[in-house]
């Protein structure tokens, strides 16, 4: 006796239309897996057999081969676990199978035969609007998050018992009745408004620029300057996400687990704020199931670094190539995954480890041995992928308690945005000048002639790499775009080169 079904496997944020090929033939009994599954995959044997009998189907006493066809695709996760069941269920004739082929099952079963929610469905849903298939079976938990596709018919049962019997039922397609909660909150926290923060005028504009570029930011200041609050208000200026971008957004966090069952797209850019004692692998991502780590998590919002140089230093040298490239992939014995990492990274540092250095009326307790190592922990590779790096100075008494009119985070989003709509007519929609390649740089950053001459002079005088050259280019673009410029005026570079802090002092 021989039954086919459709189940589905998730890599990264890609998901892969699986046959699970069911043989129940005479001989010894036996339950064998086929097809490069994982240790996940291979204990579902168990969880089948207990939710077969226990949700009143007869388990066969014979020789049991499934197959996950296409064999050379790792799978993993316990979301075969409802594919096979049905599989065997249609083999040994228990369940119709007229309608089985234009069905894909996904769920994860109890040993009483109720369906458990899997992460990563939203990308199934998505890959399924590429196949012939057109009709998606998930847990209840799962079902508005796979309802969010409408290009695909999504259907849900409580338990294996209540699936096989109305297999034929339009009642599949019914939202399920449960109330369902988020498990993550859309807010995550309040965004304070920039007009909350009391003077910094010149980091505020490099949060604008920041914003508009899609650019890297480092913020350098003393301790109570208003790092940590202009790096949290960034996120209120930043324009919504798109579509496209929403999706890719939920399609991550749905992979890691991290998804509520609210069946809502995320639509709050992320703002993701590791604490420094952070490993490799919670920054970049992988372990045993190749999970995203804060740096994926953060596509298309922010990663926020506070005190960057009390990271180590395999966590910040790890950052160099994803930055560069915008994407990053994770590559273990077991396999490799790619993902997107299209975000903006703000960093705060201290300017000497006691934090007083430069400062007014305060006395630094560090030798300058002490201020270069520790500025060394930084490297000058690391430093270039920050396009923007800023002074943020204590503020006195009277800039703290004067009254004045502070532009708020709405008015800024503004600019941003119709800086961003330039961009997008550009270079297609979605991109920024922070993602420009080098054909793109030279074709829209070109300097006038006075322009080109005072960036040569600048550049031999700070002894600049070929990459920050580069970002200050592209920090120029967008301020040009800012002021609604089609060129790069001199005024407009010499504003960029003033971001540039750190380059005489570290390079």
């Amino acid at each position: 006796m021989f039954a086919s079904v459709y189940g589905m496997a998730v890599s990264g944020i890609q998901a892969h239309l699986i046959r699970v090929e069911v043989d129940v033939s005479n001989g010894l009994p036996g339950f064998d897996v086929v097809g490069l599954p994982t240790t996940a995959v291979r204990e579902s044997r168990e969880r089948v057999r207990s939710a077969i009998k226990n949700s009143g189907f007869t388990f066969p006493l014979q020789r049991i081969t499934v197959n996950l066809a296409p064999a050379d695709i790792k799978k993993d996760g316990s979301g075969l676990d409802l594919p096979i069941a049905m599989g065997i269920l249609a083999a040994t004739g228990q369940c119709p199978t007229e309608k089985l082929e234009s069905m894909v099952f996904v769920g994860e079963l109890s040993l009483e035969g109720n369906l458990r929610p899997v992460p990563g469905v939203l990308a199934m849903a998505v890959a399924l609007t590429q196949k012939t298939c057109s009709t998606l079976i998930v847990p209840p938990e799962n079902f508005l998050e796979a309802n969010l596709i409408k290009e695909i018919k999504t259907g849900t049962a409580v338990n294996l018992a209540e699936l096989a019997g109305n297999i034929d039922s339009e009642s599949l397609f019914s939202p399920p009745k449960t109330s369902l909660t988020s498990l993550l909150q859309e807010g995550y926290e309040e965004i304070p408004d920039i007009s909350t923060i009391q003077g910094q005028q010149q980091a505020k504009r490099a949060l604008e620029i920041a914003a508009a570029g899609n650019h890297n930011l480092l913020l350098v200041g003393p301790p109570g300057s208003g790092k940590t609050m202009l790096a949290k208000a960034y996120r209120g200026i930043l324009p919504p996400l798109t579509r496209s971008e929403s999706l890719e957004v939920t399609k991550i966090y749905s992979v890691a687990g991290l998804l509520g069952h609210n069946g809502k797209l995320i639509q709050n850019r992320p703002f993701r704020q590791p604490h420094h004692s952070a490993t490799v692998v919670g920054i970049i991502g992988g372990g045993r199931d190749l999970k995203p780590g804060e740096l994926i998590l953060a596509n298309h919002g922010v990663l926020f670094l506070d005190e960057l140089p009390e990271f180590s230093r395999e966590v910040l040298e790890a950052l160099r190539q994803p930055l560069e490239d915008r994407e990053i992939t994770l590559t273990r014995q077991r396999g490799s995954v790619k993902y997107p990492a299209r975000l903006s990274l703000v960093a705060s540092m201290n300017p000497c480890p006691c934090g007083l250095y430069n400062e007014k009326g305060q006395q630094c307790s560090c030798t300058p041995r002490q201020i270069q190592e520790y500025r060394k922990r930084i490297s000058g590779p690391l430093l270039d992928r920050f396009d923007l790096h800023i002074d943020v100075p204590r503020l006195s008494y009277n800039e703290l308690t004067q009254e004045t009119k502070q532009e708020n985070s709405a008015r800024v989003r503004e600019r941003v945005i119709k800086a961003r709509k330039i961009q997008w007519q550009r270079l297609g929609e979605g991109r920024t000048n922070a993602e420009m390649n080098g054909k793109e740089t030279k074709e829209y950053a070109k300097l006038t002639s006075s322009g080109e001459k005072l960036l040569a002079r600048v550049f031999e005088q700070r002894q600049l790499s070929g990459r920050a050259y580069d970002r200050i280019l592209k920090v120029s673009r967008t301020i040009a775009d800012l002021a609604e410029s089609e060129s790069i005026l001199p005024e407009h570079l010499a504003e960029a080169l003033q971001y540039r802090v750190l380059d005489k002092e570290i390079i």
